[in-house]
């Protein structure tokens, strides 16, 4: 039975506290009446004694001390799922925003999820193709995989997401099950807006579920909206035998909001001001993608986060890199080049391309064929830091080569369209080309049999 509590002790940013509270739990749901008649829902976030923190999820400015009712609804934080959740703009709290009416629900979930035992999961084998050759070749998306994008600001992610939503498939059999979660927190209404134009004018929106939460909704709902996405994906991963693909952007927005409310409950700030449990918070979110053995669907997670000045050692990308498994970083110097999409391949890793690519997944040639150009672009930058002391005219005949390499690499291979969709095969083609231009005798990482079926002797 839920009990109502008269008045609150004190209000702080987006914290009240709830004094005399009796049998409350952590996570426990709180709904507050404020002058009679409004009502907001918050969430016990901290219990010493008889006190409750909850933290609000809408704003506190009107909520009054002595005429504020706390009711403890003894439930977590759940949102109403169906089926029909797909095609739907929702906003950070799981409620739609899209005027089509409210969701029937087949079912409620806590929106912190459960615990997967690492005994029930499946190594990630199936690669999903984005159509992006340097994502593909290169840093190659696993189906089950966490993978994520760090960017700056400035530097076009949201562009980079949106094609990904728009041209994400995996193999043909069964791409009529794959669908996206695609949410947004802290975006400005204009960039809100780009995604759902982007989406609906692609036809891509009627398998994408969006969450928005906009950069003047309360910071508490920022906290939610991963969790409620990863729910909704949970959903129609296993409830429903699809594919899913989560996309979160921005992370760091969702880190900023945590120390926020860090620093009102009075903790004692980590590095950089952030809480020191930053890194189990965000292993919450992170560690919700992955095949279950027995089930037919898989969650596939690519976190989007921008380094505050362009620093990788930041806590944010820090963190995320330990958690996760590998990151697309995203260049500045390639992006002032007009290099889209403009990602530094140095730098960028997927640690689980090594067993989802190659004879039975992608084509035999792939692991070396990526192996090649990422040695080949390693020594282009020796190269250039050659050239830029002793000038190109002085540089030896090999490492002439290696510069033509260098450029058409980042002009052919690493730039494409925005709406252009490159399919495995054709971003692997590409890279040949580009191959060729070495002498045969410097594709020192690809296996001979490889090479003769690709690279012909007589094409010196």
């Amino acid at each position: 039975m839920a009990i109502e509590y008269m008045g609150i002790k004190e209000v702080n940013g987006p914290l009240v506290v709830v004094d005399g509270v009796e049998d409350v739990s952590f996570e426990e749901i709180v709904e507050l009446t404020v002058n009679n008649s409004e009502k907001k829902l918050g969430q016990v976030i901290a219990i010493t004694g008889k006190r409750a923190v909850v933290q609000v999820f809408e704003e506190t400015n009107n909520i009054s001390l002595t005429n504020t009712r706390a009711r403890f609804l003894k439930t977590p934080m759940m949102i109403p799922l169906s089926g029909e959740i797909l095609g739907r703009v929702l906003d950070g709290t799981g409620k739609p925003i899209d005027g089509l009416g409210p969701i029937y629900p087949e079912v409620k979930r806590d929106i912190n999820g459960s615990a997967i035992n690492p005994v029930s999961r499946e190594y990630p084998r199936n690669f999903i193709q984005t159509g992006i050759s340097s994502i593909d070749v290169l840093m190659t998306l696993i189906r089950g995989q966490k993978l994520p994008i760090f960017s700056g600001n400035g530097i076009p992610h949201d562009q980079l997401a949106a094609q990904i939503v728009r041209q994400a498939q995996i193999s043909n059999e069964e791409n009529e099950n794959f669908a996206i979660v695609f949410a947004a927190m802290g975006v400005k209404n204009d960039v809100a807006s780009f995604f759902r134009r982007t989406f609906e004018e692609s036809g891509a929106l009627e398998r994408v579920v969006m969450f928005l939460n906009f950069s003047n909704d309360p910071v508490a709902e920022r906290i939610i909206t991963p969790r409620a996405a990863l729910t909704a994906a949970e959903y129609l991963a296993f409830d429903k035998g699809m594919h899913i693909l989560v996309i979160l952007t921005d992370m760091t927005s969702y880190a900023e909001a945590l120390r926020e409310i860090s620093s009102s409950k009075g903790e004692i700030p980590s590095r950089k001001g952030y809480p020191g449990y930053l890194y189990s918070d965000l292993a919450s979110i992170y560690e919700r993608a992955g095949i279950i053995k027995g089930a037919k669907g898989s969650v596939t997670q690519i976190p989007i986060l921008t380094m505050p000045n362009d620093d990788i050692t930041h806590p944010i990308p820090d963190l995320t890199g330990y958690i996760t498994e590998g990151q697309i970083v995203l260049d500045r110097g390639l992006n002032s080049k007009n290099i889209y999409p403009p990602v530094s391949v140095l730098p960028s890793l997927s640690r689980l391309m090594k067993d989802g690519i190659g004879k039975e997944y992608t084509r035999e040639d792939h692991p070396d064929v990526a192996n090649q150009l990422f040695a080949a672009y390693a020594k282009v930058a020796d190269v250039r830091a050659l050239a830029s002391v002793i000038g190109e005219d002085e540089l030896s005949s090999i490492d002439k080569k290696y510069m033509e390499f260098g450029r058409e690499f980042e002009n052919r291979f690493l730039r494409q369209g925005k709406n252009e969709n490159r399919s495995i095969y054709e971003s692997l083609d590409l890279g040949w080309e580009l191959l060729k231009i070495l002498p045969r005798e410097e594709l020192d990482r690809i296996d001979e049999k490889i090479l003769d079926k690709y690279y012909p002797k007589e094409e010196k």
